[in-house]
């Protein structure tokens, strides 16, 4: 057989194995066939899964799709996360994650049966929900001035709760906390709702989490608030100082709401996701109701959400380790 020959029977070859490939792969122009399955790594009925099943109802309303949400909370989200991770990238299997998955990256570092980076390609940041600063009605401190003042003076004296060791509000508690100089004691829960009671009844001083959970009983009177993790006021909650305003550092902090797909899903289908997601976000409806939440609308690319997670990981990664937070 001459080399010719030869040459020519290994290209046909090649060209044979690269159109399987492109065979085995779905074309975002035949995409999609069927349902999607969008998993929510956590309960119905908080702000992750009302914030993700009101953007994939716009989507499918524009688009004609068919979205399923599967809620598949446990293990601080790994269980849910560890689905997507291990699902076919073939563009019918996508995830919702928040600043958990962040701090996960570090809190579980070595323990978790998949990458919080490399196993995901970044689809869009859909929203920021920058956390709000609550206190008991008895603490004696109308702001966050005072309250800096009150936790020099009384050093450990000062409780905090939180939804969890390593949520986004105990973290950005121990980043205050850092900032500010300041000593408190973490009491975490499993969830809001019982850190929530035991603030409105004074056995505990300061709670943290979204403005979505506490500004309704902050309108009713039952606790206060101190301030907003923000840069600037959010128009939902425009009664309420940001931490800066309110006497204390420059602090913005939030929990976020990011869409991700497998790694290795076509970037044609991650684009094509990515474009409805920013059309959904950027509807007026979608933004009314964003706001209602205490969300800041984004829809950014997924080179701009890749980004946003790689920076988010690192924030709280240095948050982590000078807290020396560990892992339930």
């Amino acid at each position: 057989m001459t080399l010719i020959r030869i040459a020519r029977l290994a290209g046909l070859a090649l060209s044979l194995a690269c159109a399987a490939a492109v065979a085995q792969t779905p074309a975002a122009g035949h995409w999609p066939t069927k349902p999607i399955k969008w998993i929510v790594p956590y309960p119905p009925g908080g702000i992750t899964d009302n914030a993700t099943r009101m953007v994939l109802q716009k989507v499918q309303e524009q688009a004609g799709w068919q979205i399923v949400v599967e809620n598949k909370p446990g293990a601080n989200s790994l269980l849910g996360a560890d689905l997507a991770a291990k699902a076919a990238p073939d563009g019918y299997t996508f995830l919702t994650v928040i600043a958990a998955h962040a701090s996960n990256a570090t809190l579980y570092a070595g323990r978790m049966p998949f990458d919080p980076v490399k196993s995901f390609a970044p689809v869009s940041l859909v929203g920021i929900a920058p956390l709000i600063m609550t206190a008991t009605n008895n603490l004696p401190a109308k702001d966050v001035k005072e309250l800096i003042a009150y936790a020099k003076a009384n050093p450990g004296k000062i409780s905090f709760g939180s939804s969890g060791v390593g949520a986004a509000a105990h973290l950005t508690t121990e980043l205050f906390k850092q900032t500010a100089g300041v000593d408190m004691v973490h009491v975490p829960y499993k969830g809001t709702a019982p850190a929530l009671q035991d603030l409105i009844g004074g056995n505990l001083q300061i709670l943290v989490d979204t403005p979505s959970s506490l500004m309704p009983h902050v309108r009713g009177g039952k606790i206060k608030a101190l301030g907003m993790f923000s840069a600037k006021r959010l128009p939902g909650a425009a009664e309420v100082p940001t931490i800066a305003e309110a006497g204390g550092p420059a602090l913005q902090s939030s929990t976020w709401v990011m869409f991700l797909a497998p790694s290795g899903v076509p970037r044609d289908i991650v684009n094509r996701m990515n474009a409805e997601v920013a059309k959904a976000v950027a509807s007026p409806d979608i933004q009314k109701k964003f706001e209602a939440l205490g969300i800041e609308p984004s829809g950014n690319s997924p080179e701009q959400a890749a980004k946003f997670l790689d920076e988010e990981i690192a924030k709280w990664r240095k948050v982590i380790t000078t807290a020396g937070v560990k892992a339930e």
